[in-house]
């Protein structure tokens, strides 16, 4: 069997990877927030991690394997853009989630095995909050429901940093019922407007943690695998899973190997729509650019390091790719070289892979 390694950001090393149970090997990706198209940089953690899900596939055997991407589908972002549009957030929604749907596979990468939705699961995440409260890791105020970040003294283990130094290069909100500038929302009030579910503390809403953290759980247990995400989520929003996760659920570990992917940058510079070179995958896919040549720029870096989209390695994509499809012409198809394999299986080296194509 091929022996896979892994840069795990919880212990900040490579690790040959050792699934808990080799017959039930899980994976948890955070997906995206439904309301509006997927940016370039939204796609960088599909495609990596769908070769993960294929090399785990190709290991442990298909059957073996359970893949689950969630998409958030309760958050201010999709309530303030209801608000602009005057549309209803299921339309907003649904919509989204189509587009996101098409576009990745349009990238080639595979469906996971459960896409479940955030509005699916908000029985299990009060049940989650009850728990922490129950055992003093939350309390209610003023109709929130707050984790109490001083119950968990592993909080920062993830990012490596103090509370102190969180406290400093984050955007705390400070809320005079919060015990701690740090203790973030489990369960926050919808006004007349908002959705809204019932609660023990009244109508309202999940904060976007707990969301994760109930859908992981109800899919693959409390303690799995792998859990997957870009570097921008390490914290807060990971960080508050593992909190809440391992408070809920003493007995389990929530996820044993962390993975985070590094950011996107466009022609060496920060994507943002000041700067004009901000674009959706949807922009690409219209300009012509075809699915599998983002899908070559994009494994053709690293997924730790930084990654350059640049109109010079598009074309050198399609160059690439042009001249395989003529070496390819009329030869039949074989196994994947081993070489392939194991460059992927060195932390998902898909730029040493390319190479021995």
């Amino acid at each position: 069997m091929t022996e896979l390694k892994l840069h795990n950001t919880l212990t900040r090393q490579k690790e040959v990877f050792t699934p808990i149970d080799a017959s039930n090997v899980r994976l948890y990706l955070c997906g995206p927030t439904v309301y509006d198209r997927a940016h370039i940089g939204n796609a960088r953690p599909v495609i990596v991690f769908d070769i993960l899900y294929r090399l785990l596939c190709r290991v442990y055997g298909e059957k073996a394997v359970t893949y689950v991407r969630n998409f958030t589908d309760v958050d201010d972002k999709i309530n303030a853009r209801a608000a602009e549009t005057g549309r209803e957030i299921r339309d907003i929604t649904e919509e989204t989630v189509g587009w996101y749907l098409e576009d990745m596979a349009a990238l080639g990468t595979l469906p996971p095995n459960h896409m479940p939705r955030a509005t699916e699961y908000i029985a299990e995440m009060i049940a989650m909050i009850e728990k922490l409260i129950e055992d003093g890791h939350a309390y209610a105020a003023e109709g929130h429901a707050l984790f109490s970040v001083d119950s968990y003294d592993a909080y920062g283990k993830l990012s490596g940093r103090s509370v102190e130094d969180m406290i400093a290069g984050a955007r705390v909100e400070v809320a005079p019922y919060k015990k701690n500038p740090m203790d973030f929302v489990l369960w926050k009030p919808s006004d007349a407007d908002t959705p809204g579910w019932d609660s023990p503390w009244g109508r309202g809403r999940p904060g976007w943690h707990i969301e994760c953290s109930a859908m992981s759980k109800a899919l693959l247990g409390e303690t799995f695998d792998i859990h997957a995400g870009g570097n921008d989520l390490m914290f807060p929003h990971h960080e508050n899973e593992i909190a809440q996760s391992c408070c809920a659920n003493p007995k389990g570990g929530f996820a044993k190997v962390w993975l985070h992917n590094e950011m996107l940058q466009v022609e060496g510079k920060k994507m943002s729509k000041s700067l004009g070179n901000f674009f959706t995958v949807r922009d690409l896919l219209d300009q012509g650019v075809a699915g599998e040549v983002i899908r070559f720029v994009f494994l053709s870096t690293h997924y730790r390091k930084p990654m350059d989209w640049t109109e010079a390695k598009r074309a050198e994509a399609e160059a690439t790719l042009r001249k395989w499809r003529g070496l390819a012409n009329g030869v039949t198809p074989g196994d994947v070289s081993p070489l392939v394999i194991n460059a992927l299986a060195d932390d998902l080296n898909t730029a040493g892979a390319l190479t021995h194509l």
